[in-house]
Formats: C-alpha cells, structure tokens, sequence
C-alpha cells in the first residue's frame, strides 16, 4: 500500500474530476492526501480523504470563489488572459510554498492535475514518481489538431496543420508568464529545461478523462497514455437538495453555464426565452452565481436552482444547454444525452468544436448568440434523432472505456512498478 499524493486546481470541476479516483485507491487500501490550497479542504474531507494545505495566507479561504466571480463575468480572451495571470501565479506559490508541503507529506507517488502549472517540476526535485491526469481537455500539443482554446474543426489536411502551427505559436506567446516561472524555478534547481511543452507531462503514465472517441484523431501522443473515460461519481460529491416534487413529466432541458463562466445572467434569460414556447420543462442551475430569489423572474417560469444534482437531472433530460465545460459535457455523454453549446472562454471553444465534430450536439458561440439562434439549435438538436443516437453511441463509448477502474489500475501499476525498483 502507498501513500499517493494529490495535486489538482481547487475549482469545483477539476476536484469532482480527481476527487472519485483518490476515493476509488482509498477503498483499495491506500493513504490518499490532497494537497492545496484552503478552498479544496471542504470537498477533499466530504470525499473522506486526508488535506494537506498550503500557502494559507497567500490563498486564503474564499480566494477560489472571489477570483472566480471576476472570471465568470468576462469572455473570449479577457477571460483566457485572466486565467493565465491566475494560473501564473499559482505557478510560483506551488514552487515555493507548494513544495515545502509537498516534501513534508511524504508522499509515495503523486497524481498531478495538468493544470496544476509547476507541480511537476515540483516532483522531479524531490525525486516522487508522478502520474498526469486531464482535468480539462487534453493539453498535450500535437501539431495535427486545433489549440484546446480555439474553436477550430479538426481537419487532415495540410493547410490545416499550418493553421494549428500558428495557434500554438499565438498560444505560446498568451502563457508565457507561466512558463518563464516555471523556468526560472527549474534553472535555481539545476533542472534541465524543458525542451516542449509536453515534457511537464508524466513520463509514466497519463490519464485522460475523455474516450478516445470524443478526441481528434492525435499523431504523438506517448505510449503510456490512456483515455479512461469520466471519472466522474455522485458518492464523493456533496449532496444538494432539488425540487423533484416540481417536475412535471414532460421532456426535461437542463441548462447550466458550470461554477466559473456563469455569472453572465443575460444568457440565462436568453436560454429561458428561447425555451419558453417548448413543449418542455427547462430546470437552470445558476451554478452559485446568483441566488434564485434576488433575481427577477425568468420567461416561461423554469425551475431556477443555486446548484443543482446534475449527475440526477441528467439521467432525467432530454437535452443539455451547457457552455461546454468539459465536466457538464462528458456528464451529459455518460447519460446518451444531446447538447446545444455557448462556448465562452478557456477550454471551452476546444469543448464544443469536439461535440460539433461527434455530431453530439450544435454550437452556439457565444459571441453570435441571440434567442432565434439559440431556439432554432435548441428544436433542431430535439428533433434530429442523429444527435441523440450519436450521444447514446457516445454513452457506449464511456461505458466501455474503463473509467475509475482502468485509471485506479494504473495508478496501482505505477505504484508496483517503482516499489520493485526500490527493493
């Protein structure tokens, strides 16, 4: 048995992503310890695994939450540069305070979220053996598709491939902040730099949260790369109170914009109108930007929710309106359910080029949104059987991809591996 340490963001979708498989080795026997900042605390302990915090002045309880709020009000680049100041940052506190904790909880192995920027270089100067996982879209860089921020389609050709080039060249240019501290930090540690971005990836084992069928078709990805599928699990999950009693039987929209890119509540209304004259019930969840009550009534009287149980709802829906975040799309997939997507920052754009190119779904962006567009998509994606059936096809995928399982698997093999080297 071992003791795996763990490293992720401490955004609501990046800990349900890599909280359920650190609950999946804790019931194999192993010591789990989530290693962060104060606002992961809560949902690591409500999924019974040990915290370890860091960096308590620098991130103090609520930082999350406030930068989040500024986050959810921008879109497009403003919000991507904001990010990459976030992220930059979070860089250099995990290289210093990060490390210090890091070093004292002893860990025997480390699963290191991708955008968790430094964490790896992190576990190279200490010398821990440490597994990648995709909390977000796959960022490892390939030349034969698309930037995972650009809402690109995937195309063999090789105009295309020139087209990808120059995104990640423009890409390069939007993270540089991260990876000159980065740099910095590797250079005082005697690390030898890294060569392409890839090489901040594990060397053992990465793990994707994504079927391989919801991938553009990738020309370098490594050997010991896997897609398991979603990791995704109600059981480590707080649990929130829903209205059941309020719904009515007739075919259920659910419609949320996720916990950081929600506090535009003008596309709320915008979804609201556009689904007024359906001969459906809409449920919203708000995602903690707003509380129902503050806010004027929406068209067509939906049912409006701070949070909401979405893993539930889905099973229930006949429809997803989501602004592709990945965590609500691969959700949506795992229950053979259609989207219609407003794509607005980040990943996202990257999100919904894959639901547009599965035919899982139609894209809205964000920035051509208007209530005729969105219910024309809305109607088309109700009625079209291809998209519901490519969802289901989907909902196979996921189901025969491995999942927790596959990914507590390869953790364990990791685990044997370094334990043989060391006797």
């Amino acid at each position: 048995m071992a003791h795996v340490g763990i490293i992720c963001v401490p955004a609501t979708g990046h800990l349900n992503t890599i909280l359920p498989l650190g609950c999946e080795l804790k019931q194999r026997g192993h010591q789990v310890t989530l290693i962060g900042v104060l606002d992961a605390k809560e949902k690591t302990e409500v999924a019974g695994l040990n915290f370890k915090s860091f960096a308590e002045l620098e991130r103090p309880l609520g930082f999350t939450p406030a930068s989040l709020v500024k986050m959810g009000s921008l879109s497009g680049v403003e919000a991507f540069r904001y990010s990459i100041e976030l992220f930059e940052k979070s860089a250099k506190i995990m290289m210093e305070d990060g490390l210090a904790a890091v070093r004292e909880a002893q860990v025997d192995l480390l699963l290191i979220d991708q955008a968790s920027f430094g964490a790896s270089s992190v576990a190279e100067y200490l010398g821990i053996p440490f597994i990648s996982f995709t909390s977000a879209i796959v960022l490892n860089r390939d030349n034969s598709v698309p930037p995972f921020n650009f809402s690109w389609n995937y195309s063999p050709s090789y105009i295309a491939r020139l087209r990808n080039k120059l995104g990640y060249k423009l890409l390069d240019r939007l993270v540089k902040p991260i990876a000159t501290t980065i740099s910095q930090y590797r250079r005082s540690w005697n690390l030898a730099p890294f060569k392409h971005p890839n090489d901040a990836y594990s060397p053992i084992a990465q793990i994707c949260r994504q079927p391989k069928e919801f991938e553009f078709p990738r020309q370098t990805l490594p050997p010991h790369f896997y897609f398991t599928g979603p990791l995704h699990s109600s059981e480590s999950r707080v649990k929130i109170d829903f209205p059941y009693e309020k719904l009515n039987g007739k075919p259920l929209i659910y419609a949320s914009m996720g916990t950081i890119q929600n506090r535009l509540l003008e596309v709320f209304n915008q979804i609201a109108e556009a689904c007024q004259d359906l001969d459906a019930q809409l449920v919203i969840s708000l995602g903690g930007s707003a509380d129902p009550a503050s806010l004027p009534p929406f068209a067509g009287n939906p049912i409006v929710v701070k949070y909401a149980p979405q893993l539930e709802l889905l099973q229930k829906a006949q429809l997803t309106i989501t602004h592709a975040g990945l965590n609500t799309t691969l959700e949506s997939l795992s229950s053979g359910v259609p989207m219609v997507a407003i794509p607005i920052a980040n990943d996202q754009p990257g999100v919904a080029a894959r639901i547009a190119w599965t035919e899982t779904g139609l894209v809205v962006p964000i920035k051509k949104l208007t209530v005729p567009k969105l219910q024309k998509a809305i109607q088309t994606v109700l009625s079209d059987a291809k998209y519901r059936n490519n969802a289901k096809k989907m909902q196979v995928a996921i189901q025969n991809s491995g999942g927790l399982k596959q990914a507590a698997d390869i953790v364990e093999q990791a685990i044997a591996k370094f334990v043989q080297q060391t006797n």
